[in-house]
């Protein structure tokens, strides 16, 4: 189970992440949005221009003229608006304007007008030499080049939302994931405590039946010890756990026995390679060794009561690994990828948590590795634990 800090760290990640970025996304957008925008103004100043001096020249034609490149640079201006004043600032003409607005509504080509002047694009043409008789064109944006202006603010909502989106789904992951690993937990508790609560209620029984104590207290100590071993386990979870100089040899002999007691007579349970001398390291003792048992009892699971489990201690200069090698049913890939994940079980009874829980007290806790050294269907299994020294 990820402790609250953890996953709050995670998604603090996350929005640092997704905020740089957005703001990379819109920031980057802006300014190049700013160049075409800038771009194509100029390239419309021109066109303008051009549609200008072309009406000049249609103006002042003489006839037989060939006013062909005039009339064909007219003819394309269907993109800028242009409004054709005089010297007493009276419209005279437009183009490219809404003529059903222009009809409609009387303000609408005076608001326009202003907005022009507003944007001091226009272009003057004089009609005598003294200058006082001209035409002004005024000239607006074309809707492309509006796009461009725009277009950053439309990035900006558009990563707002997908900021937002996500949020909300890894929110809710979150969750589901701490529902479950809650329901999980409560129900591997009630697993685990349930062996050395049946055994002492049944040691109970022997004595009310007028066994010998000494034959049974002794084991009832022993399940008191179990069930103190499963609380200081479960303790251990939701905080930091102390570790201890541990023989690590020692600790994988003493889990190979425990799980080797409780299985099936047909599966044989070995230690086959192992240093000749104590491994020690600082681990958190009860955690380990539980990590043990959930993956020697997970091999036991995956042969139906027949079979073998090799158990290797290798070390090397900075590790130890500790390879449990099952001949079980194995593991499709898919199942490979998933089978840390909570909820994820190949038992018919089960909560899918233990795993979990041991990639968790490994990784975490150890700063160590807990993976499938390799896995195939029909063939068994091979976890690896990797502990540095």
């Amino acid at each position: 189970m990820l402790q609250p800090s953890n996953f709050m760290n995670k998604l603090s990640y996350w929005k640092g992440g997704l905020s740089i970025i957005g703001a990379a996304i819109v920031i980057g957008s802006f300014f190049y949005s700013n160049f075409l925008a800038e771009e194509i103004s100029q390239r419309e100043k021109k066109i303008v221009q051009e549609w200008v001096a072309a009406q000049k020249v249609v103006a002042n034609a003489f006839a037989g003229e060939d006013l062909s490149i005039s009339s064909i640079i007219i003819a394309e201006q269907k993109t800028i608006p242009v409004i054709e004043t005089d010297e007493k600032d009276s419209v005279m003409s437009f183009i490219n304007l809404d003529s059903n607005r222009v009809i409609s509504d009387k303000e609408f080509l005076a608001e326009r007008l202003r907005q022009f002047k507003s944007q001091n694009h226009f272009i003057t043409t004089y009609l005598t030499e003294d200058g006082k008789k001209f035409n002004r064109y005024y000239y607006g944006e074309s809707t492309l080049l509006k796009q461009v202006r725009y277009f950053p603010m439309v990035q900006l909502l558009m990563v707002i939302i997908f900021f937002i989106t996500v949020l909300i789904l890894i929110n809710n992951r979150h969750k589901s994931v701490q529902n479950q690993l809650w329901a999980s937990l409560a129900k591997e508790t009630a697993h685990q405590l349930g062996t050395p609560i049946s055994a002492l209620s049944g040691w109970s029984m022997l004595l009310q039946e007028g066994k010998d104590p000494s034959s049974v207290l002794p084991e009832m100590e022993k399940d008191i010890d179990r069930l103190r071993l499963i609380a200081e386990r479960f303790g251990m979870i939701g905080g930091i756990p102390k570790k201890t100089e541990t023989d690590i040899v020692a600790l994988v002999f003493h889990a190979v026995d425990y799980v080797r007691k409780r299985a099936a007579e047909k599966i044989n349970i070995q230690v086959v390679q192992y240093p000749d001398h104590p491994v020690q390291l600082y681990v958190a003792h009860a955690l380990i060794e539980w990590v043990l048992e959930n993956i020697l009892k997970n091999a036991l699971d995956a042969m139906d009561g027949l079979g073998e489990i090799k158990v290797d201690i290798i070390e090397t200069e900075r590790e130890v690994f500790i390879d449990i090698t099952d001949s079980g049913k194995g593991m499709s890939y898919s199942l490979q990828k998933e089978i840390f994940n909570p909820g994820v079980t190949t038992k018919k009874r089960g909560w899918g948590l233990g795993l979990t829980l041991s990639k968790r007290v490994v990784e975490e806790y150890h700063q160590g590795h807990l993976t499938i050294k390799n896995s195939e269907p029909g063939k068994g299994t091979t976890f690896r634990m990797a502990l540095l020294k």
